[in-house]
């Protein structure tokens, strides 16, 4: 199996440049499915600190660069939404957050906010003991004895996956797009109309400038710390992403 991927086929998401090259990395198995950038994208063509795989591979060996918290070893594991990527060394902390138009950008944060990150209530379901896991949207599961709802936020503790904080899934709450026309937005929910049968439920979203409808599994609820207003984002569209070395 080939561990190069077509640029012209990437998601959306990816901040890369797509028509410099041909090929880009693939990304290894791991959260967030297809949708996740490969580590060594982010490192290489958006924020320069690589020139190639083998120094991606060279860094990631120091344990200097970490994801939720942990040292990672493959410089294909894919990091997607609301992932924290923290460089102790350089005092450095990002947060992945949607910019419009949907691609994935890199929100500076500090170290105190690095410490936690926000996932979505994907699936709930009950297990031995009484108590409930919930599916985030990364793929973490979280064994919790209180009682939260699908579609909510939740704040985890990237040390011991303890829930910091609820944001609960309802109207009057502030929430981001992150798919669809609407990527990156952010408003609060004005309201949320069931569709009856198998189709999406619509939400409606009030931001300062406009009414916008989505589907609910394009939003993603959030606190206003969350929304990178403070600080300014990098990412591909913000800077030319170069082509880059695949080897």
């Amino acid at each position: 199996m080939s561990n190069h991927q077509k640029r012209l086929s990437v998601p959306k998401s990816w901040p890369v440049e797509r028509k410099t090259e041909t090929f880009t990395v693939k990304a290894g198995a791991g959260p967030h499915g297809e949708a996740g950038v490969p580590l060594v994208v982010l490192l290489r063509d958006v924020l320069g600190y690589v020139d190639s795989k083998k120094e991606a591979r060279y860094a990631l060996s120091e344990d200097s660069i970490l994801v939720n918290g942990d040292a990672i070893n493959d410089e294909q594991r894919p990091i997607g939404m609301f992932d924290i990527v923290a460089f102790p060394d350089l005092e450095e902390y990002y947060r992945i957050f949607p910019d419009e138009g949907g691609r994935l950008a890199l929100t500076p944060i500090d170290a105190d906010a690095a410490d936690s990150r926000l996932g979505k209530i994907e699936n709930k379901q009950q297990v031995t003991g009484g108590n409930t896991q919930l599916t985030l949207h990364d793929g973490t599961n979280v064994i919790v004895d209180d009682e939260y709802s699908a579609k909510d936020s939740l704040v985890i503790d990237n040390d011991d996956k303890s829930v910091v904080a609820h944001f609960p899934y309802e109207e009057g709450e502030l929430v981001t797009a992150v798919r669809g026309n609407h990527a990156g937005k952010i408003g609060t929910i004005e309201n949320i109309e069931v569709t009856k049968g198998s189709g999406s439920n619509i939400v409606t979203v009030e931001t300062d400038d406009e009414l916008f409808e989505t589907v609910e599994e394009y939003v993603f609820v959030i606190d206003e710390k969350f929304t990178g207003d403070d600080a300014s984002s990098s990412d591909a569209s913000g800077a030319t992403a170069s082509a880059g070395d695949d080897e």
